[in-house]
């Protein structure tokens, strides 16, 4: 299937909040409660349909350990949205956003979208962080905000879709320079699209995706 836009995602936040398991929901529309943690980075695919338009979502899932944040940076340049995630049942995670807002900011184009993302809201029980926490900070920092849960796969396609939707508006708005790809975004169909269904694999290069992927954080 071909596409109008290809558009690079990265998946930014600490070790465990759930950002395997938010992209593995997002394109495979499934849970997997037990994962190995994510070395380096990995990847995924769908299409989307936005204004009539056929898009393709390219997303690089990023560790979230010290020690990867190395590799990690190397991923913010060239990627159009970015999901900043936290868990709400771990008050470090939520602390930590500044600094990985920081590192985004600095590696990546001013014009990214930033999504800010609250995940596990079915563990409402265990909550650590208020909703009005995290709204606040995202207005602060002028990023989106939902709460997500990729257990239940509550707000996960609204989250992917809506920072889509985003970095859409910015390209009708001019905002975006689409003749150059180091914005993470490409112009379809001269490069082949993909099904609608999801690709998953793991790769240190973000040009390239190869082997199998497993991980949820």
């Amino acid at each position: 299937m071909s596409y109008s836009y290809l558009f690079k995602y990265i998946i930014i936040g600490d070790t465990g909040v759930g950002k395997s398991c938010l992209l593995l929901q997002f394109t495979d529309k499934r849970f997997q409660p037990v994962h190995d943690l994510t070395i380096g980075v990995e990847f995924g695919a769908r299409m989307i349909n936005i204004d009539g338009k056929q898009i393709k979502l390219q997303i690089w899932d990023t560790a979230g350990q010290e020690s990867f944040r190395s590799i990690t940076r190397s991923y913010y340049r060239g990627a159009a949205g970015a999901l900043l995630v936290y868990d709400i049942t771990r008050r470090e995670t939520f602390e930590h956003l500044t600094s990985w807002l920081d590192d985004a900011r600095q590696h990546s184009s001013s014009n990214m979208v930033i999504m800010l993302i609250g995940n596990k809201s079915d563990l409402d029980a265990k909550r650590d962080v208020k909703f009005e926490e995290g709204l606040a900070f995202a207005q602060e920092h002028g990023l989106v905000f939902m709460e997500t849960s990729a257990k239940t796969a509550a707000n996960v396609e609204e989250a992917f879709i809506n920072t889509a939707k985003e970095v859409y508006k910015k390209i009708q708005d001019g905002v975006f320079d689409i003749t150059n790809e180091a914005n993470g975004i490409k112009l379809g169909p001269q490069h082949q699209g993909g099904g609608g269904g999801g690709q998953r694999a793991a790769s240190a290069d973000p040009n390239k995706a190869q082997g199998g992927g497993g991980g949820c954080c």
